[in-house]
């Protein structure tokens, strides 16, 4: 049987829509590849096996019936463990969740997924409460990279990462607040989307910082991400950051090419403390875009301090209470960030709100003369798992601390990107593609035709 490895989600939906393949067949085909890969990647923690086996058998039944099916019939996904999913406790990566209740009702985004055929098979491994950009997990153990088991997926959406780079599933959901499904993107070689703030519904989604958060899917194609974030667009009462905007699909526009559109270069802050690799990997997309402009992002570097303040406090406000009674069972070096969290002044944090409405208006300006921006989605490829330091410029530097230099002055104000990977030797990274606010149709545009000229690519995993 073939494997979602070596189909897309559109070729798998297409299959099943033509019943040249069943959508029971390809959800045993993924559970299949799930139990024999999971143990090296440790991307799940659920699998929800019996429930993806009903659904498919749902779906086959329509179809049967002559019943019109969804965009995404039968195709495999699975989302980040702070996702609800009904019946499971929401874990968010945490020991403290798993003594909740489980959940009533699955999260508006897996409730869209399913609408268009889709067939949830798990949820996904995740660095605490989503605050890590490493994909370590100290109760679950860490998500692991498919190029290379010894190395880091990025977090906080890691299992994300390891699922579909490595070809468990060809879509997983995930979340990102300052970098957690691009960072992951870049490490594991895969495409993910951030889309703007308030594009995509979080309802019955465990928060982190709610100010930043953002959900968004990841997938081996270009035509995938896309198709999957259609699925879900749509204004949701459940969340009052998703009540305004109506449904722009993206699906039908990806294959217009570049047109006139104006593409530059990050400058500054996004050409700063990189590896040679990361410098090669925008040279490359630059270069096929024919773009050489270079545009200075300002104050980039003062939003990336601005998002540690806002995120270590509203953190510590929502886990106050866990704070108290549960401190012990709090990962040690997610506990303390937050400990610090508690006490930061409010004057610094109304400082850093105040710098986020200014940074806003100043990046808004930049994007009336361009289009696009290129620019780094990590500093490095992906180090090594218990990896403290890296060396950059003759100076050592703390990985966790730098993996999201250049994504976090991004997601501070909200802008979608999607990130690109690039196959570079011996392992891929990531390139984002950022584009002004509410225009995602534009950055996957972009990923699209890098896409078509061979220039970025999901590369195969080598590490299973």
């Amino acid at each position: 049987m073939t494997t979602p490895l070596k189909m897309t989600a559109a070729e798998i939906a297409s299959a099943v829509a033509g019943r040249r393949m069943s959508a029971l067949d390809a959800t045993d085909a993924a559970l299949a590849r799930i139990k024999q890969h999971d143990g090296i990647l440790n991307a799940f923690t659920d699998v929800t096996a019996e429930r993806a086996r009903a659904r498919a058998r749902a779906v086959d039944t329509a179809i049967a019936s002559g019943k019109k099916v969804g965009p995404l019939a039968g195709v495999p996904f699975a989302v980040k463990n702070l996702f609800d999913v009904e019946g499971l406790p929401t874990r968010a990566g945490s020991k403290i969740n798993r003594d909740l209740p489980p959940a009533r009702r699955d999260a508006t985004l897996i409730e869209r997924m399913e609408a268009a055929g889709a067939v949830l098979v798990g949820a996904l491994n995740m660095g605490e409460y989503a605050y890590d950009f490493t994909g370590e997990n100290v109760h679950d153990g860490p998500s692991r990279n498919p190029h290379d088991p010894t190395r880091m997926t990025g977090g906080s959406s890691g299992g994300s990462g390891a699922a579909v780079g490595g070809g468990l599933v060809p879509i997983a959901l995930g979340s990102d607040t300052n970098g957690s499904i691009r960072v992951p993107s870049s490490f594991c070689g895969i495409f993910g989307l951030k889309p703007t703030y308030g594009r995509l519904s979080r309802a019955r989604s465990f928060p982190f910082v709610a100010s930043l958060d953002h959900l968004g899917p990841f997938a081996r194609s270009v035509s995938d991400l896309a198709l999957a974030y259609d699925a879900m667009q749509g204004p949701d009462p459940d969340d009052a950051a998703c009540t305004m905007r109506p449904v722009e699909p993206v699906t039908p526009l990806i294959c217009e090419g570049l047109g006139d559109l104006r593409i530059a270069i990050a400058g500054g802050h996004f050409q700063n403390n990189l590896f040679p690799e990361a410098v090669e990997a925008v040279g490359r997309v630059a270069k096929a875009l024919d773009s050489t402009q270079v545009v200075e992002v300002p104050e980039a570097s003062r939003a990336r301090a601005a998002a540690y303040v806002i995120t270590t406090t509203e953190g510590a406000s929502l886990h106050l209470d866990r704070l108290r009674k549960r401190p012990h069972d709090f990962d040690p070096a997610v506990r303390d960030r937050l400990f610090a969290g508690a006490m930061v002044p409010a004057a610094l944090v109304d400082r850093a709100q105040k710098f986020r409405r200014w940074y806003r208006a100043r990046v808004a300006e930049l994007f009336e003369s361009v289009d696009v921006l290129i620019a780094p989605a990590t500093p490095c490829i992906a180090p090594k798992l218990g990896q403290a330091t890296f060396v950059l410029d003759g100076v050592e530097l703390p990985v966790r601390a730098n993996i999201g230099i250049h994504t976090q002055p991004i997601s501070f104000i909200g802008l979608p990107v999607v990130v690109v990977p690039v196959p570079l030797e011996p392992l891929p990274i990531g390139v984002q593609i950022i584009a002004a606010p509410w225009r995602e149709d534009i950055a996957l545009r972009v990923a699209y035709a890098l896409e078509r000229m061979g220039v970025v690519a999901a590369p195969s995993p080598r590490g299973l």
